[in-house]
């Protein structure tokens, strides 16, 4: 992580102000019980820098069927084009900035989305880190709506051992009826390959700003979120930075 994120202590009264906002939006009530006493230390290592590659997650029972370059030229979300190929270090062109459950979130007839659902829900990206970087701010809009964070997980997530922890415990806690419009204002892409793409997405509050990093995984024709461990943060490791120095700067607002 570069030097904008707090050296003395990342887990200061604002950056747990700022994890506990960005933690409702992500679904991660359980950021608390990291960020509390005994938990310190594993915390601060993961909030300062990035995560290692994974090995991509898939459903169940569901078998890695490679494709190639050429395939996936042809084969995009939902019919889409995987078109351009290249990590998006620029800001990306858009059609237009949309409001989607209370967050502006980008549009575009190359990478999507190409369907939004009756409840708002947006997918059918296009098949490639571009594609994902628009699947990304969806995400955010998508699960800003805690009333509905259960349908959303379902549709959200990559079906499986994690997704079915994370939906159980969404289950048994309360719902609330609240809608967060906290607003991504710039990306970093930390990880692309052909199915499995990283970012870290950049969120003002109060005074800094706070990261979240989400990986999106290909999965049965579209981008779905890879879903944290049972017991982890979805959005983790975050961190906090005093600029936009090191994102690029991608906003509707």
């Amino acid at each position: 992580m570069s030097n904008d994120t707090e050296e003395k202590s990342p887990y200061g009264a604002g950056f747990i102000a700022a994890c506990i906002v960005v933690g409702a939006v992500l679904l991660c009530g359980l950021l608390i019980l990291v960020t509390g006493s005994g938990s310190s230390g594993s915390a601060t290592a993961s909030a300062q820098q990035p995560p290692d590659p994974a090995p991509v997650a898939r459903a169940e029972n569901d078998p890695a069927t490679p494709v190639s370059t050429v395939d996936r030229a042809q084969a995009g979300g939902c019919g889409l084009p995987a078109g351009d190929q290249a990590v998006p270090d620029r800001a990306p062109s858009v059609d237009s900035w949309e409001v989607s459950r209370r967050i502006v979130v980008p549009r575009s007839s190359a990478y999507g989305p190409r369907t939004t659902d009756t409840d708002g829900f947006r997918h059918c990206f296009a098949h490639s880190p571009t594609g994902a970087l628009y699947a990304a701010y969806s995400a955010i809009a998508a699960i800003a709506d805690q009333s509905k964070v259960v349908p959303t997980a379902r549709k959200l997530m990559i079906p499986g051992a994690a997704t079915d922890s994370l939906i159980q415990e969404l289950t048994i806690q309360q719902t609330s009826t609240e809608s967060s419009s906290i607003q991504p204002v710039g990306y970093r892409v930390v990880d692309a390959g052909p199915e499995r793409v990283t970012v870290m997405l950049a969120f003002p509050v109060e005074s800094v700003y706070m990261s979240a990093t989400l990986t999106l995984v290909w999965y049965q024709g579209d981008w779905r979120i890879q879903p944290p461990a049972p017991g982890q943060a979805v959005g983790a490791p975050f961190a906090q930075h005093r600029d936009l120095a090191d994102f690029v700067n991608w906003s509707g607002v």
